[in-house]
């Protein structure tokens, strides 16, 4: 009994002892949180090497252009102390000296071509508000309005006044021509005012005045405004109505049609092309006031012609019309895309032989224009078959003089009034002839 007494008490004892033994043991043995840190660290550090820590240069602090230009000025103002010499060596010293003075001189002039360089690129780099000049404001909305564009209507307006049957007058052709271009005016400047954010994402279409920020929105609605109701109301009151009307269809098929249409469907090539189709028709309504076969026969010789001219330059801007987000036959359906572009090169050699047939122009007419058409046609072979940006080029270039060229030999070869009117006095006494 004192055996088990006595072993009680050392055991009593020695318990506290123990109890901060069994806890130093556990520090050493049991995982931590602080060790499954440093395991952590361990393996992020061999997985990937690249995180190990370098040292980093201290960045130096911003300093403020005024205190940039004391910091120039005092570098400038440095005085160089030149060493005495002995009378002995003057003379050496005098051209040393010079040399000297020329070295420090062709120095500091290269420091500050530096520093004026330095400045003109911080200068370009800067954001800076768009300050509008008003010597600027003629050549921002001649790109507004798409002078180039503009100028193309106004040119194939003025070929079906001058292709119409009837006398020339020149203040009529004056009217009409004015009253045209500035509804196209109008409706470029509208057409750029909703394309504005997808007009930023192309390298083509960047620099435009309402993408670059050099007028405001504001300005660029009133100056369509200003172009598209004095256009319509001249073509309607100095013209005649049926001309007023189809430029205002015109303006709002190529703003609420063709333009949201760019975006959800290739629908609006075709679209496009009425688009264009309609000046002619507005030149020969504005001469005759009335619609006839020849109105729509240059209709159609415009409607064709914008085929193989668009298609070939879409070709070529696929990076930039995908990137826009603009649904062109050229990103989406490149098959498609150049064989509309020959079936109209086509079109364009059958339109040709039925001008004679409509009274519009004579025989020779299609015979003349033959070898134009048929080397459209073949560039538009070649770029059906090829399909590369070369042929592409080759097609759109050769559109621009083909459609001017094909509308001058057309009013080369048009039938005059004279022979208009002996024709039907003709006819009319043969009907009287046969008359009782």
């Amino acid at each position: 009994g004192l055996f088990v007494w006595r072993l009680r008490s050392a055991g009593v004892r020695q318990t506290p002892c123990r109890f901060v033994h069994l806890c130093r043991m556990a520090d050493d043995r049991l995982i931590t949180f602080q060790y499954f840190n440093f395991l952590k660290r361990m393996y992020v550090t061999q997985c990937n090497r690249d995180l190990s820590q370098r040292a980093k240069p201290k960045s130096d602090p911003i300093v403020s252009p005024f205190h940039e230009l004391q910091q120039l000025d005092q570098e400038k103002k440095v005085v160089h102390k030149i060493s005495s010499v002995s009378p002995v060596h003057q003379s050496w010293s005098e051209t040393s000296g010079r040399n000297k003075w020329r070295e420090l001189k062709s120095a500091a002039e290269t420091e500050d071509s530096v520093i004026a360089v330095g400045a003109e690129s911080k200068e370009d780099r800067r954001w800076k508000e768009m300050k509008l000049q008003l010597d600027d404001l003629p050549g921002i909305l001649a790109r507004l309005s798409k002078i180039k564009l503009t100028a193309l209507v106004v040119s194939t307006a003025s070929a079906g006044f001058a292709m119409a049957p009837v006398p020339f007058e020149l203040t009529c052709f004056l009217l009409a021509s004015l009253g045209t271009g500035l509804a196209s005016c109008a409706a470029n400047s509208i057409n750029q005012f909703f394309e504005v954010p997808f007009d930023s994402n192309m390298n083509r279409t960047k620099n435009r005045p309402l993408v670059r920020g050099q007028i405001s929105p504001l300005l660029a609605v009133c100056f369509a405004a200003c172009c598209g109701v004095p256009g319509i109301t001249l073509l309607t009151l100095a013209v005649n109505p049926l001309t007023g009307a189809l430029g205002a269809f015109n303006i709002f098929l190529y703003t609420c049609c063709y333009t949201p249409l760019k975006r959800m469907s290739i629908a609006n090539t075709w679209v496009g092309a009425v688009v264009g189709a309609i000046p002619p028709v507005m030149g020969w309504t504005a001469a005759t006031g009335s619609l006839d076969a020849g109105a729509f026969l240059l209709g159609g010789i415009l409607y064709s012609w914008q085929f193989p001219h668009f298609n070939a330059l879409s070709w070529g801007l696929r990076e930039d019309y995908s990137r826009g987000g603009y649904c062109m036959m050229s990103v989406t359906h490149p098959g498609l895309c150049r064989r509309v572009a020959l079936r109209h090169c086509l079109a364009l050699i059958g339109l040709s032989a039925v001008a004679p047939v409509l009274d519009v122009t004579t025989w020779t007419f299609p015979v003349i224009s033959l070898p134009i058409n048929l080397y459209i046609s073949y560039l538009g072979f070649r770029f059906y078959r090829d399909a590369d940006r070369s042929s592409s080029r080759k097609l759109f270039f050769c559109s621009l003089w083909h459609l001017p060229m094909l509308l001058l030999v057309m009013f080369t070869c048009k039938k005059s009034v004279l022979e208009r009117e002996d024709k039907g006095g003709s006819h009319e006494a043969a009907m009287e002839i046969r008359l009782p």
